[in-house]
């Protein structure tokens, strides 16, 4: 490979260092408006009335819009119509983040004044606040009733297998929510065109979600909605869906003034209304032999909502299909709940769905070597999965499944049993101080699998120019993970063209075709094979013109890296594109991947689930103080199968990231919420780790290729966070010799489990 596979500098790394980049906050146009939203003081009741006439009056103030002025649906549901836009007069507010009104003014500080003016009148209703509430309550939230989606796996036999099994597992498991801490908090500009067109500039995930969104509240028709995505500072899913009402926002105060108006929110605002990791419940019986076999899995899940469905049908189907884990079993019975709650929506986070099942399943895996005397490693090992095996979908695996190779390589790069005995030596002379090891084994299905097919394809658009520089602009985004660089890279391997003379664009929904959301760790597999499919058929187009032109044969003409070898002639791409553009030829091309057509019952949750797998092992070494409860990560050796390493720095960074959120899930981040209020609403009271926390990552790569990826990639973004939780925590439960079963692990919840026992 010329570049593939090879230390690159980051394309848009200098301007990012020096803060060149231009953020949807850095923009201005001409006699733009600034915006502000006025949101529901309560989180369940009836709104009577809405008085707008004094913030009017404010000085500076343009417009105050309320549900009266939009001209399209009052509607910003995304799998389901279940959430205004703006609450109606007579309608509910559903949770505290409800937006009841918008304003346009001169100055952000006439905003805010204007929102201080706005009054409502509201009959306040009981909330429901749990999930054990919306369970039991006659109190429903929103639809017909609070228990609303079910996702479900039906195969084998499980009563029988579990009636046979030498040892049962069962447990009980929570989870809290998890804030996404992106660095740049949510934000659109929209700029209402003279043609009646409207563009929006934002920090988004999915452009084209956005663009339906906005079009669909303006009552436009698509193609006078344009959304140009802006550098975006980080999402993790957060900025997937929640740019659209962010989006529409500002689109309608556009409209309504004919003026451009940006709406940045402010942190607290962002972590009042934007969506969450959903909090879980979750109950597992679990089967095995008397040497660690795994005969059955049942498990009933549970995931808080919120006031809106939002993603969280998509996210149910990820909790079902990963219940199990990375690991063999003919037996399954998996039920997954969403229940509506008057709290916070939950939606897409990094992994979306699956930590809070892996913790759990993980966790019973600990739970049963200890009580069969086995090695926690062994029983990973033993249950693992591998080509000709089966998940526990029934999808047979026939390629790429680098499983083993990551318990093998975690177990063998961590000196394990060196260390185990390093760590006995340690607590048995430390009294107040203990150290522990945990275990994680994962997988991850690529991309939105079975249950989006019909998101699961991708554009881009490749142009050569004449001096040989190249722009390339993909359906997919560039949010912090490094899409550019490898974009620019696929190109690059193909076209023969350095990468110093290739740029990256934003998207715009104008140019690419609608090429699904960036999420799932999709964006590697589907776009990079949309550049690599535009840019051979542009290769194709220059080496049928260079046979005719130097009159040779293409076995006689070698793609090197800047330059090609033609005979004996060696010519830099430049010259070539210069040549073959005074003739005339192609020289841009479009690319467009479709996903492989899956084979999956719904009804029985069985069958082909995703595309491909990654897989990752993680082993994490913890210290905990007895007297204080603080847990301290110490060390961490991560194994991850991720089909190609295409930009080796950018998989390693995006490992380090996923390790360091996923720990901050497992022992800091615990947003507490009372009566569906926000209480940790900044981060002076929500923790998140910081660079003093990051403990020390040996990481590891293994690469199984997969024949359908860019040179044989998959995906790292979700699964570089998910190994992490269930290792930290099966980490601090070994140090303390109690099995911990809900997270975040606190200081507080280890002191309690301590005096408990």
């Amino acid at each position: 490979m010329k570049i593939v596979g090879k230390h690159v500098a980051r394309l848009e790394g200098k301007e990012k260092a020096y803060g060149l980049s231009k953020y949807v906050g850095d923009l201005y146009f001409d006699r733009m408006l600034y915006a502000g939203v006025f949101y529901s003081p309560i989180p369940h009741g009836i709104l009577e009335r809405i008085y707008i006439e004094d913030a009017e009056r404010v000085p500076g103030i343009v417009k105050v819009a309320t549900y009266k002025d939009i001209p399209g649906e009052n509607q910003v549901g995304f799998v389901v119509d279940d959430m205004p836009l703006l609450v109606p007069e007579g309608g509910k507010v559903r949770f505290e983040g409800d937006a009841i009104a918008l304003v346009a003014g001169e100055s952000q500080e006439s905003v805010e004044e204007a929102l201080k003016k706005i009054k409502i009148d509201y009959r306040p209703l009981k909330g429901v606040f749990s999930i054990e509430e919306a369970i039991e309550s006659d109190i429903v939230v929103n639809g017909e009733k609070n228990v609303a989606f079910h996702r479900k796996i039906r195969r084998g036999n499980v009563k029988k297998a579990l009636d046979e099994s030498y040892l049962v597992v069962e447990m009980d498991f929570k989870t809290n929510y998890q804030e996404h801490v992106y660095l740049e908090t949510q934000g659109a500009i929209a700029v209402y065109e003279e043609n009646g067109a409207m563009t929006i500039y934002g920090s988004l995930q999915c452009p084209y979600y956005v663009q339906k969104a906005v079009a669909r509240v303006l009552g436009m028709p698509l193609n006078k909605v344009n959304v140009v995505q802006t550098e975006t500072g980080g999402a993790f899913g957060g900025k997937e869906d929640v740019p659209s009402y962010v989006a529409t926002k500002a689109a309608l105060l556009s409209y309504l003034t004919k003026r451009p108006v940006k709406l940045i929110y402010k942190r607290e605002d962002d972590i009042r209304e934007t969506s969450k990791r959903h909090p879980s419940k979750s109950r597992y019986a679990v089967g095995f032999t008397r040497d660690g076999k795994i005969t059955a899995v049942k498990a009933e899940i549970y995931l808080d909502m919120g006031a809106y469905a939002t993603l969280s049908p998509i996210v149910m189907y990820r909790s079902m299909t990963h219940a199990c884990g990375a690991y063999e079993v003919k037996n399954v019975h998996i039920d997954v709940y969403g229940v509506y709650t008057n709290k916070v929506p939950s939606g897409a986070f990094r992994g979306f769905g699956s930590p809070q099942v892996l913790f759990a399943m993980e966790s019973v895996m600990d739970e049963a070597a200890e009580r069969l005397g086995m090695d926690k490693w062994d029983i990973r090992y033993l249950n693992s999965l591998d080509v000709g095996k089966e998940t526990s979908t029934g999808h047979l695996l026939r390629e790429s499944v680098g499983a083993r190779k990551t318990l093998i390589n975690v177990k063998k790069i961590s000196s394990y049993d060196t260390l185990k005995k390093e760590v006995e030596e340690f607590n048995r002379k430390h009294v107040f101080t203990k150290r522990g090891l945990g275990w994680s084994h994962i997988i991850y299905g690529v991309s939105l699998g079975a249950g989006g097919q019909n998101l699961d394809a991708s554009g881009a658009e490749v142009h050569v120019h004449g001096d040989g520089t190249v722009n390339i602009m993909i359906g997919g985004t560039e949010m912090g993970q490094g899409a550019k660089t490898v974009m620019a890279m696929v190109a690059s391997e193909i076209l023969g063209q350095r990468l110093e003379k290739i740029e990256v664009l934003q998207p715009e929904t104008k140019i690419i075709q609608d090429s699904g959301p960036t999420v799932a760790s999709r964006t590697t597999l589907f776009s990079g094979n949309a550049v690599k499919i535009a840019c051979e058929k542009i290769l194709n187009n220059i080496l049928d013109f260079i046979c005719k032109e130097y009159d040779v044969g293409k076995d006689k003409i070698k793609v090197e890296y800047g330059y090609y070898v033609i005979g004996n002639e060696k010519v830099s791409f430049d010259e070539i594109a210069r040549m073959a553009e005074n003739a005339n030829v192609k020289l841009a091309e479009m690319g467009w991947f479709v996903s492989p057509k899956l084979d999956f019952d719904m009804e029985k949750g069985v069958g082909e689930a995703y595309i491909v797998y990654s897989f990752a092992t993680q082993l994490s070494l913890v210290e905990v103080d007895l007297l204080t409860g603080k847990p301290k990560v110490l060390k961490v050796w991560v194994s991850h199968d991720i089909g190609k390493a295409i930009n080796p720095d950018g998989v390693i960074g995006q490992i380090h990231g996923g390790v360091v959120q996923g720990m901050g899930y497992a022992v800091m981040e615990n947003l507490v919420v009372e009566k569906g209020r926000i209480i940790s609403n900044n981060f002076n009271n929500y923790l998140i780790p910081t660079v003093r926390d990051v403990p020390e990552i040996v990481v590891d790569v293994v690469e199984e290729e997969y024949s359908k990826g860019p040179f044989g990639a998959k995906g790292i973004g979700e699964p570089s966070l998910m190994s992490s939780p269930p290792s930290v925590a099966n980490a601090i439960s070994d140090a303390l010799k109690i099995r911990m079963k809900e997270l975040p692990i606190t200081p507080e919840k280890i002191l309690l489990s301590l005096k408990e026992v």
